[in-house]
């Protein structure tokens, strides 16, 4: 079984919860305590394989706080990143945490491949209070190679499970191009090793 591990986040308010417990549930519930951290697991049959999936809700930071992705960076195979489109501070702090996401590999967190993002506009139901318009969004995400789409959680049931789905899958894309990279480095090395040993074998 393989084992996927998805971080949501975003500013507090953004219905990340909402959205979360939606996917798992169906269910919506409009409030949630946000002094605490959670983590979901559910398990998935795609694209032909058993998943054993991870959501890591933690609670959410204050907007214009300094915060630190390092534990999600390791911890997470792809991210969801939420913003309310009738919050303009929200999408400013969502922006912080693409690019958080997405500065230069450092040593200690270094990537084989690019980790997958979508980022979320949510309550599209408040359209009529709206202060972050679609292409805004979309050119974000462009812009730092992630996905992009508006819903409601509210509202959406069927939008919301196809947004999870369309990053596992995502997520499931970058584990095969890891598997693709592996076996090229290890069949060279055992090529080595085999030229190293294999000649030593014979000239003795």
């Amino acid at each position: 079984m393989n084992d996927v591990k998805l971080a949501v986040l975003g500013g507090e308010g953004t219905g990340k919860s909402a959205l979360t417990v939606r996917f798992l549930t169906k269910r919506f519930i409009g409030e949630y305590a946000s002094n605490f951290e959670s983590i979901y697991r559910k398990h998935l049959y795609l694209e032909g394989k058993q998943l054993n999936l991870e959501i890591y809700d933690p609670c959410p930071q204050p907007q214009k706080a300094k915060f630190s992705l390092t534990s999600e960076l390791h911890w997470a195979d792809g991210f969801v990143i939420v913003y309310d489109i009738s919050d303009r501070s929200s999408f400013a702090f969502a922006k912080a945490l693409i690019y958080r996401i997405r500065e230069p590999q450092t040593s200690h967190c270094k990537r084989a491949v690019e980790s997958a993002v979508l980022l979320v506009g949510n309550k599209q139901d408040l359209c009529h209070v709206r202060e972050v318009g679609w292409e805004e969004g979309q050119k974000l995400a462009l812009d730092n190679r992630c996905q992009f789409c508006e819903l409601s959680a509210a509202e959406q049931s069927l939008e919301v499970e196809m947004m999870f789905i369309r990053i596992i899958k995502d997520i499931l894309t970058n584990f095969k191009l890891k598997e693709k990279r592996r076996p090229s480095g290890s069949k060279s090395m055992a090529k080595l090793i085999n030229n190293v040993f294999g000649k030593r074998r014979k000239s003795v």
